[in-house]
């Protein structure tokens, strides 16, 4: 009988479970989805008033007020005040994230003495003189010879240029008073009398409180002006009598929602800011545009 071998056939049965297809889904979702919320917000923008476009236009147009005190002050001194709204006014810290920066910003905003005096370096540049920043008050004074010819009301040529830098730290303001002394000096060797001198100065100090005052963007700023006739040491050059403009901001006791006013402070360094650290901002702002 012939013999039969047994034949042991083992069978593999693999099962496969559904993938994922890979990711490629993902994206052309994501895609479709950014579409139809870009369309849906086209839709609604079509739909709203002129001025809600504008808003929206602004909004998207103008720097907010971290990218601003990036690109203007550095780290350090923006670090410094996002530490103080922080502390003092939290719900205006997070605010300050979202909002657009004005064109022209309040000084008092800053909050730091630090932060307005590399401000007014940055606006102003090497043309002031006796820079000096307290907890309410702003002070620094413009040769006369940038705005006016020596002894004349004949604006100067770079005086245009001059007084859109002034504007630039005065128009923000908020419940501020600006004063504004236009002087002039007077030596017993000028041809020119002491009274003609000080109605070249009164006619120089109109001309740039009216330029000043249109330009004003809040109704809680008052301005204030005087006219120095001051005594000269040593005869005038001969192109004529010298002079300056000296420009005094400070804040009001108490703003025009009834609450006091806030004040400048400094957590680090030193409280006190002179002309000294006003001359060292200077140069840190000169030698950056040289770079650039």
């Amino acid at each position: 009988m012939a013999s039969r071998e047994t034949q042991i056939v083992i069978k593999k049965i693999t099962v496969v479970s559904g993938g994922a297809h890979g990711g490629a889904w993902k994206v052309a979702f994501a895609d479709f989805m950014t579409a139809m919320m870009a369309f849906f917000l086209v839709m609604w923008l079509t739909a709203q008033s002129e001025e809600t476009k504008k808003n929206v236009s602004d909004y998207f147009s103008t720097p907010s007020v971290i990218e601003y005190n990036f690109s203007n002050f550095g780290v350090e001194l923006t670090l410094e005040k996002l530490f103080l709204d922080l502390v003092n006014e939290p719900l205006k810290f997070f605010q300050s994230i979202l909002s657009p920066m004005d064109s022209t910003p309040n000084i008092f905003d800053f909050g730091s003495k630090k932060i307005v005096m590399a401000h007014l370096a940055n606006e102003l540049g090497d043309i002031a003189n006796n820079v000096q920043v307290f907890g309410d008050t702003v002070e620094f004074e413009i040769p006369d010879h940038y705005l006016f010819l020596p002894g004349s009301t004949t604006p100067a040529g770079q005086s245009a240029e001059v007084m859109e830098k002034i504007k630039g730290i005065i128009m923000g303001l908020e419940d501020s008073v600006v004063e504004i002394k236009s002087q002039l000096n007077y030596h017993p060797s000028m041809d020119k009398s002491p009274s003609s001198l000080k109605t070249v100065a009164t006619q120089r100090l109109d001309l740039v409180e009216a330029d000043i005052e249109k330009r004003l963007e809040n109704p809680s700023v008052d301005l204030e002006g005087s006219v120095h006739i001051l005594k000269a040491k040593s005869p005038p050059p001969r192109a004529g009598p010298t002079g300056s403009f000296h420009f005094k901001v400070r804040q009001k006791e108490m703003g025009s929602d009834g609450k006091k006013t806030k004040k400048l402070d400094v957590l680090f360094g030193s409280p006190d800011l002179s002309g000294s650290v006003y001359e060292s901002f200077v140069k840190q702002i000169v030698n950056q545009k040289k770079k650039e």
